[in-house]
């Protein structure tokens, strides 16, 4: 089933979407940048005491400490039940100590959904917790963000002055992401320096290109793919169908910063450019089989040399596009390590309003490798100096073109 992917999205790509990490900079926008594979499922409100003692777990430590909580709390008309309710739920949640489960209060769910459908504002950045650190994985390009000099691997310590430790993933999204002209103050921790450092940010409406092109010298084509979205596959088969046309000597497909998208997107894209019916990545859930997923049978791309750019800053379906072009031989992986998304994740809405988003299986390039928390290492390595920085110097970009014009002597 998860190979159906023709023109059609088949009914299981309807509901799984791969992404890479939560979205603050565009607010909640999990079904594009904040999760890896998110299906939607409606679930009514079971009994926790008896799915728990179903697995041997004796429930009466929480009813006593319930009980104790409603009785003898100072404050009476603080102990809501509802609240000390969805409060055990989150607490559990985090008990797992994976960032990509979490619980969301219907209010919170209301956030998410409202945030999926309507237009985003933010700061651009796309964030995650790490080592139980609010880092950021990438900002997105030309975002308030990356203006503002944000890097990959920047730490949050405070959000306006308040210590983003103490906060929950979803209060740290909340002070953050806000309405576009309006600012906020992050305190950074990078590790280059000794101390931290304030950066304010004006909040803006975020709208990014999902694929833009240069035309390089000596034949060579630059595509930037910034997202994983609904438009990608149009806009990356545009530029591929003018470049056939001029017969390009060379392809560059830089997903640097590009946080990830929909998982059947960077399946259709790796279908320009590997022969059909090629594996481009293994799912693996939990008591099931595992699923291959394939190309669709459209290249039209397979014989142009290609080097793909990435660093700390692509992940999830970026990872997936540049891990399996790596396996397959296809083109040559040339930057820094990747961020190392390889989980999905699943969202069971329930009937209160409530939801919880919980991963559910992991992907693996097509040889079986798994980038979870390692990332990807390229195969040339090129990393960014601080003096390229000073001097506007794209070193990874130049590289690559040094690369493809050396095969051609």
């Amino acid at each position: 089933m998860y190979n159906e992917i023709g023109p059609q999205r088949s009914y299981k790509f309807y509901l799984y979407i791969v992404v890479a990490v939560l979205s603050f900079a565009m607010g909640w926008e999990a079904s594009k940048l904040g999760f890896l594979n998110t299906k939607v499922v409606k679930i009514d409100n079971g009994s926790a005491e008896q799915v728990a003692q179903g697995k041997g777990v004796d429930m009466g430590l929480f009813w006593k400490i319930w009980a104790e909580m409603e009785t003898k709390y100072v404050d009476e008309n603080v102990v809501k039940n509802e609240n000390m309710v969805y409060g055990a739920i989150k607490g559990m949640v985090d008990a797992l100590e994976d960032p990509y489960t979490v619980f969301m209060t219907p209010e919170e769910s209301v956030q998410f959904t409202d945030s999926l459908e309507g237009t985003l504002e933010g700061i651009g950045a796309e964030l995650t917790v790490k080592e139980k650190k609010l880092t950021v994985v990438s900002p997105l390009r030309k975002s308030p963000a990356e203006k503002a000099g944000l890097l990959s691997g920047d730490v949050i310590y405070k959000i306006d002055g308040k210590d983003a430790g103490d906060m929950s993933l979803v209060d740290a999204i909340t002070k953050i992401r806000g309405k576009k002209g309006t600012t906020v103050t992050l305190t950074i921790i990078r590790s280059k320096l000794e101390k931290p450092f304030d950066v304010t940010i004006v909040r803006a409406s975020i709208d990014i290109e999902s694929v833009t092109q240069e035309k390089l010298k000596n034949g060579i084509v630059y595509l930037s793919v910034n997202q994983f979205n609904d438009k990608t596959n149009e806009e990356f088969s545009k530029y591929i169908s003018e470049l056939i046309i001029d017969e390009p000597k060379g392809l560059i497909i830089d997903l640097r910063y590009n946080g990830g998208g929909y998982l059947d997107i960077a399946v259709q894209l790796l279908s320009y450019l590997l022969p059909k019916d090629t594996p481009a990545v293994i799912i693996k859930e939990r008591g099931k089989d595992d699923a291959t997923l394939k190309t669709n049978g459209n290249p039209k791309l397979l014989n142009v040399p290609l080097v793909v750019i990435v660093n700390e800053g692509s992940a999830s379906a970026s990872e997936i596009m540049a891990g399996a072009i790596q396996d397959q031989k296809r083109g040559v992986i040339l930057g820094t390590k990747t961020f190392g998304k390889g989980s999905v994740q699943e969202v069971e809405k329930f009937s209160d309003g409530s939801s919880l988003r919980i991963t559910i299986a992991k992907w693996f390039t097509p040889l079986g490798r798994t980038i979870n928390h390692t990332g990807l290492t390229p195969d040339i390595f090129v990393d960014i100096k601080d003096e390229d920085i000073k001097n506007t110097y794209d070193r990874q970009k130049e590289e690559a073109i040094k690369y493809l014009e050396n095969l051609k002597k």
